[in-house]
């Protein structure tokens, strides 16, 4: 999507250690404006399967899931990284390692909102080496429930995560997919496909 391309180039920050920082218009700062063509996008993306569900994961997912939920007219499930006490009855979990916070989370959702029916999309800031898809794809399993694609806004193309779930056929698209980045010169070269 070369609107997202176009403003990671011009707003993103690249960081030692593979971090790109796009704070300023993605995951701290929000830009809706972008946020909503980015939902236009997936709609167009995954308009032909049967979804009933978007799911994603706390915190930074969140607001594109909802944005995109709109051009699906369906709800958003998140994934909570705590138990709180309001959560009540049982729940589906697994263990996810973040990249960003180097950081296991013990990853919930209940079960009265994830079931066999569900036919579900799953949504995300980032795809690094794959641990947060992943998880929520055991959770979509264990709920019996059926996933009909991963929808991502930034891949790092130079790290595994995408090209495993590829070779396990899910239906992946990245709205912007990173082949390098160089810290050095802040540059980023996006994958042309």
């Amino acid at each position: 999507m070369k609107l997202l391309e176009e403003r990671i180039s011009k707003d993103g920050l690249v960081k030692e250690g593979n971090v790109l920082k796009v704070d300023s218009f993605l995951n701290h700062q929000m830009d809706i404006e972008l946020f909503n063509e980015m939902g236009k996008e997936f709609k167009r993306l995954f308009g032909d399967r049967p979804i009933n569900k978007i799911l994603t994961i706390e915190a930074s997912g969140i607001a594109i899931a909802a944005i995109a939920a709109q051009y699906f007219d369906v709800p958003v499930v998140f994934a909570k990284k705590s138990q709180s006490i309001n959560l009540d009855g049982s729940v589906y979990s697994t263990k996810i390692e973040s990249f960003t916070h180097k950081k296991i989370y013990d990853v919930i959702v209940s079960k009265k909102y994830l079931s066999p029916e569900d036919h579900v999309l799953v949504i995300d800031d980032f795809l690094a080496n794959g641990c947060a898809i992943n998880g929520l794809i055991e959770l979509i399993n264990e709920a019996g429930a059926t996933i009909e694609g991963v929808g991502i806004a930034i891949e790092k193309g130079f790290q595994n995560g995408g090209q495993k779930l590829r070779e396990q056929g899910i239906n992946l698209h990245s709205l912007a997919i990173i082949d390098k980045m160089d810290p050095v010169e802040g540059s980023i070269t996006f994958r042309q496909e």
